[in-house]
């Protein structure tokens, strides 16, 4: 089986970025895509070429054009979500990125009027119909296969960094999970979600994938769902780990940094160096500490199982890619990174609320008042 991969002459970015649509007055979630979707149509009913369904009638998701920089993405995102609150406003709603939803129940969602999802959910059943959670993926663009395949691996031993940065679902139907994402664990259930396994080259990739299609386990490569892979359609590594993230300042946070290391990692393999790929165990060790500590946590380093502090891990590697991020044009966008170890991720706000004594819908409300100003709420 052979499957093209669409090289991209430089580092591009795209964002794709899920948002949840609730009541003005309430704050619980509301099956209203398709109206929304339907108010933004253009002349003749053609649809809105930046936003579209996701898997539920409770989200949109809107998706950027391929930028040049990262401050192109992030303005391309904010026309669009102008676009859709507008339009969501006259109707009592309003939206937020999350995660997932503070409180709402997954069994009130209606699946989008699309035949694949119908089929996701005829297929996987429960696995499917409680994937009430929203997420934020990544596009960079690389110069071809191989170091599409390279590159995924040596990103997966970064996945607790921009896990920890991103996290923001603390909060599930209504209760404190003690996590600092439980949509990671929710999406992990899906047979074809989580962590990549170790590819050796385009060839490994191809056999994968026609192994899963012969063996119909998937209909197409778009049903591998790993936290990172890469996307022979648009010739890119996509990083799909990160929680949904309330302003743009940190959705731009992490685009950045994941620009940034796409550019050292090419420079490297162009020397002819090797990249890194920590062992299957650590990894999914060190997935586990961010998904349950956050930027608290301590990452296994070495074989020999030395921990480290995350948040001096992700500021080391701050300074690692600093050079490639104001070489892309990225570099105040970088440093918004370190806006997010100064006030915290979303879930760390989020507990903050209820700590001074708000309710999950207050929650929500800052939620939304975050995405709507680009300013995180502190309690």
């Amino acid at each position: 089986m052979r499957i093209p991969f669409h090289a991209s002459p430089r580092r591009t970015v795209g964002v794709e970025m899920e948002l949840a649509i609730v009541r003005g007055d309430t704050g619980e979630l509301e099956n209203a895509a398709s109206d929304l979707l339907r108010d933004l149509e253009g002349p003749g009913g053609t649809q809105h070429p930046k936003a579209k369904h996701e898997l539920f009638e409770h989200t949109v998701e809107i998706v950027t054009g391929v930028s040049e920089t990262v401050a192109d993405a992030k303005a391309d995102l904010q026309g669009t979500v102008r676009e859709l609150d507008a339009v969501a406003g006259a109707r009592g709603f309003r939206l937020f990125c999350a995660g997932s939803h503070p409180f709402s129940h997954w069994r009130r969602g209606r699946v989008s009027p699309d035949p694949r999802y119908e089929a996701l959910v005829r297929e996987m059943q429960w696995l499917a119909e409680r994937l009430q959670i929203f997420g934020v993926h990544v596009h960079v663009g690389v110069s071809g296969p191989e170091p599409a395949v390279a590159i995924a691996n040596a990103l997966t031993g970064y996945l607790p960094h921009f896990l920890a940065l991103s996290a923001s679902s603390p909060y599930w139907e209504g209760h404190d999970t003690g996590l600092a994402s439980a949509r990671v664990k929710v999406f992990e259930g899906l047979p074809t979600a989580g962590l990549p396994y170790r590819l050796d080259d385009w060839s490994d990739f191809e056999r994968f994938m026609a192994t899963l299609q012969n063996a119909r386990a998937i209909a197409s490569i778009r049903e591998v769902w790993w936290d990172v892979r890469p996307h022979p359609d648009f010739g890119t590594v996509e990083l799909r780990i990160c929680d949904g993230m309330p302003t743009l300042h940190e959705v731009g946070a992490i685009a950045a940094l994941a620009q940034s290391m796409v550019l050292m990692f090419e420079r490297r393999l162009a020397a002819g160096r090797t990249l890194p790929f920590p062992s299957e165990w650590v990894l999914r060790d060190n997935k586990w500490r961010a998904t349950r500590f956050g930027l608290d946590a301590a990452l296994i380093v070495d074989e020999a199982g030395t921990r480290r502090p995350l948040r001096e891990a992700i500021a080391e590697l701050l300074e690692e890619v600093a050079p490639f991020a104001e070489e892309l044009g990225c570099g105040p966008e970088l440093a918004d990174v370190h806006r997010i170890l100064a006030h915290g991720p979303s879930c760390e706000r989020q507990r903050a609320v209820v700590a001074a004594g708000g309710t999950l819908p207050d929650v929500v409300q800052a939620l939304v008042s975050e995405l709507a100003t680009d300013v995180p709420v502190l309690a």
